[in-house]
């Protein structure tokens, strides 16, 4: 008989987990994927044609908020933890609540989810969402074209559309942005890349997207999101920790994970780091990982047009996963309004009822918006929101060109930030260590 098995995520994780461990699994029948974190995703199906033989009629997606019921109702066994960003309390909390059900509490490792590649892997990943691995991705990818490597970014999952059509994207130019109905979220992460003309890979199965990128690439380049482990075996890995939030890369999950097992370890934003935060984050990091590498950077945070904001009130808009989930007060929209004088001008009182809801869920954001815009009615009271505020400009610290998707009836001042190593290995260093490591397999 097989064992009934829910898989908590958030439409990343839990789809990737099932199809690696359980689809073609008979010792386990996947009951319903519970998600949570992202707002407005459940209610959709997995479909058939994704979920394999075993599930003719697909599998549904609801919210983690019936937990319970389903585990009465359906005889559930196990449930499997597939989502990440989670602060130990949080974590704590999920696995007394499942295993008060009765259930068996379960998490699949790297040996059970890692896929290899016959192409050398590199993967950046981060102890907690917000710490600013992308942009020390980019500084990869960039230093490896100038050795004439063709290199690829495979992005973490963000499939909030029609899951069937969304199994294999690959972003060449900003058309296929539209092509895919990319979310705000999903934008955030591909744009910077097509920017600097890099193709970026996504979806729902990362099977099939390893072989695309196998075939037109030299070298794979794991961009990972939020705090989770690559999906990809890394013949080296790098993990970005955050100098603004000393502490967090040991009380995350899976972060520390990820600077237990990584090769080297970037500690990012010094330049807003308090006193002492960057040695608390060393002591941390040899206590855990003492063969890991590090360096220290700063990320230096500009704006096109700083005129336009200078003594005035502006409205910050942040990257929604950063500030949400990911826990951080504020991102590089608020650094940079402080930056050039600006006065950022709290979103709470003219928010609509969507952000109020976000707001009261995460009291932890400082005087900044979340671009959350998931769905188009969300986009509409995003737009809404900003188009309210009684300011004179508007802050876009997230890496998205909104005004793409929204009308905003202000100046936007667009933010843009660059990684600048002060202390210990180059990137240009680490490429060295990736490509000596990695030099059997053919690049």
């Amino acid at each position: 008989m097989p064992r009934r098995v829910v898989v908590l995520g958030a439409s990343g994780r839990d789809f990737h987990n099932f199809n690696v461990f359980y689809r073609n699994n008979p010792d386990y029948r996947v009951i319903a994927f519970l998600q949570t974190q992202i707002p407005g995703i459940s209610g959709r199906r997995y479909p058939p044609s994704l979920a394999g033989s075993l599930y003719p009629d697909g599998i549904p997606i609801l919210s983690m908020e019936y937990l319970e019921d389903i585990v009465k109702t359906y005889g559930v066994e196990e449930a499997v933890l597939s989502y990440s960003d989670l602060t130990y309390q949080e974590l704590g909390e999920v696995l007394s609540r499942v295993v008060a059900t009765g259930l068996t509490f379960k998490i699949l490792g790297p040996m059970d989810t890692m896929l290899e590649s016959v192409k050398p892997v590199l993967a950046v990943t981060g102890v907690k969402t917000g710490a600013g691995k992308s942009m020390v991705s980019r500084e990869f990818a960039l230093e490896m074209r100038k050795r004439g490597l063709r290199v690829g970014i495979v992005r973490h999952p963000m499939p909030y559309g029609d899951l069937e059509k969304s199994a294999v994207q690959i972003f060449h130019t900003f058309s296929d942005l539209d092509k895919y109905e990319a979310t705000v979220e999903e934008r955030e992460e591909y744009e910077h890349y097509l920017k600097i003309g890099f193709p970026v890979y996504a979806g729902v199965d990362y099977g099939k997207i390893l072989r695309e990128m196998e075939r037109e690439n030299d070298i794979i380049l794991w961009d990972g999101g939020n705090n989770d482990w690559p999906f990809y075996k890394p013949d080296f890995m790098v993990t970005v920790a955050d100098a603004m939030r000393p502490g967090i890369e040991i009380s995350a999950f899976p972060g520390e994970i990820n600077l237990r097992i990584a090769d080297a370890v970037i500690i990012n934003k010094a330049d807003q780091a308090k006193p002492g935060a960057i040695l608390k984050i060393k002591e941390n990091i040899k206590t855990r990982n003492p063969d890991a590498v590090i360096t220290v950077a700063e990320s230096d945070v500009t704006v096109d047009k700083p005129e336009l904001i200078m003594g005035r009130k502006v409205l910050v808009i942040e990257d929604s996963p950063t500030v949400t989930h990911g826990g951080a007060r504020y991102a590089a929209g608020h650094v940079a309004a402080m930056k050039y004088g600006a006065e950022p001008v709290d979103p709470r009182p003219f928010a609509t009822s969507f952000f109020k809801k976000i707001f009261e869920e995460y009291p932890h954001m400082g005087p900044v918006l979340p671009s959350t815009g998931y769905r188009p009615d969300q986009l509409r009271e995003l737009e809404e929101t900003i188009n309210k505020a009684p300011v004179e400009a508007v802050v876009l610290g997230t890496p998205s060109d909104i005004t793409r998707l929204i009308k905003i009836d202000k100046p936007v001042v667009k933010v843009e930030f660059k990684l600048k190593v002060i202390e210990g290995p180059s990137i240009k260093e680490y490429v060295d260590m990736f490509l000596e490591k990695a030099r059997k397999k053919v690049v």
